[in-house]
């Protein structure tokens, strides 16, 4: 009896330590414990949008690379950001996306404090040897997608829902009217502000304010569905923001300049892994992928996708740089000179703050 107790425990031992080394799956154990990564989002996680493609880019991420990762999600922007990041140091955190533009400020001076912690941010300006920031050239989708609104509509109008007045969003407006008009030189872009980010509510009351007003192509600057499920209901036409948002108006939709931040948080994380990492802000565009248009669907209009394929080679071989003069601006001012391009300086800057001709509304 003693013998075949000591042969039946040796057999569970065998297959026990079988079962931990068997099998493809990640541990905890098996877990990078360099680093521990922290995630700081505006919006839910789920909201179709701008959280949802940062929340991709993390998951993608996880995948490549194996780290602990913490979220905080609907951070307002705010005071409140600054202590999420503290307490996401607290945590183990030693590097920090911190999503929204709004966390700038609150960013810098979490990195001031905390000078072994790497913090990257997302859509700004301001940097450190600590922090840097991030985000790509997605006029370059927008001056795509704005093709496909001007070679749609019927009424010559198109509404676009944006959030705030500040250079990304005015910078992504006037980029998709420069498009329309690329190929619709009659067709204006109405623009109505939200002051917000992630708010469905009140982004597709905005919407059918537009529709009102007579436009049949909705496109957006904002973190949800909500203007697509306006055109959606109204029998007009769509173009997203962020994510493929086919799902949310089937009928509408036609598609979307989307971000893909997977492989840039791979490579910072890495770098951070490597002890390699430096502060140098990031600027990515179509010909790396981090920015892109998703396929257009049946909605689109006829000869719209030869049109963007056409406008995109154009803007991959530098040929179409799309912020060249002539440009004057709504009040017919002449803002930019012929053969001038925009710099990066002026593209990105605080001073683009003016919308182009075409553009019917005011920088409030």
């Amino acid at each position: 009896m003693k013998k075949m107790l000591c042969l039946f425990l040796v057999v569970m031992m065998v297959a026990l330590l079988g079962t931990g080394c068997g099998g493809q799956e990640s541990t905890p154990a098996e877990q990078d414990s360099t680093v521990k990564v922290g995630f700081v989002y505006v919006g839910p996680v789920g909201d179709g949008g701008w959280t949802d493609a940062h929340n991709e880019g993390k998951l993608y991420m996880e995948e490549q690379l194996q780290v602990e990762t913490v979220i905080k999600e609907n951070v307002p922007e705010g005071p409140e950001c600054e202590k999420v990041i503290n307490d996401m140091i607290d945590q183990g955190c030693n590097i920090i996306f911190a999503t929204s533009f709004g966390f700038m400020d609150y960013a810098e001076k979490a990195a001031n404090n905390h000078p072994d912690v790497k913090i990257l941010h997302c859509s700004g300006y301001k940097s450190s040897e600590n922090m840097n920031n991030y985000f790509g050239r997605m006029y370059e989708s927008r001056y795509l997608s704005g093709i496909v609104a001007g070679m749609r509509t019927e009424a010559n109008k198109i509404g676009y829902v944006a959030a705030y007045e500040i250079p990304e969003v005015i910078r992504g407006l006037n980029a998709f009217t420069l498009g329309v008009r690329s190929v619709n030189p009659e067709a204006v872009v109405k623009v109505k502000w939200t002051h917000t980010w992630y708010d469905p509510a009140k982004e597709k009351e905005a919407a059918k304010a537009l529709l009102a007003e007579g436009v049949d192509v909705i496109a957006q600057h904002q973190d949800t569905t909500g203007p697509q499920q306006a055109a959606e209901e109204s029998g007009v036409w769509s173009i997203g923001y962020n994510t493929d948002m086919s799902e949310s108006a089937p009928t509408a939709y036609m598609t979307s300049p989307i971000w893909h931040w997977g492989p840039y948080y791979v490579s910072q994380v890495k770098a951070v892994m490597d002890g390699t990492w430096k502060s140098e802000a990031f600027l990515g565009n179509l010909k790396d992928g981090t920015v892109d248009l998703v396929p257009l669907t049946e909605n689109a209009p006829e000869g719209a996708q030869e049109a963007v394929e056409k406008a995109k080679a154009e803007i991959l071989s530098g040929e179409n740089k799309i912020f060249t003069g002539p440009l004057k601006d709504n009040t017919g001012e002449l803002r930019v000179k012929e053969g001038i391009t925009m710099t990066d300086e002026e593209l990105f800057g605080t001073e683009f703050m003016w919308l182009v001709e075409g553009v019917e509304g005011k920088v409030e």
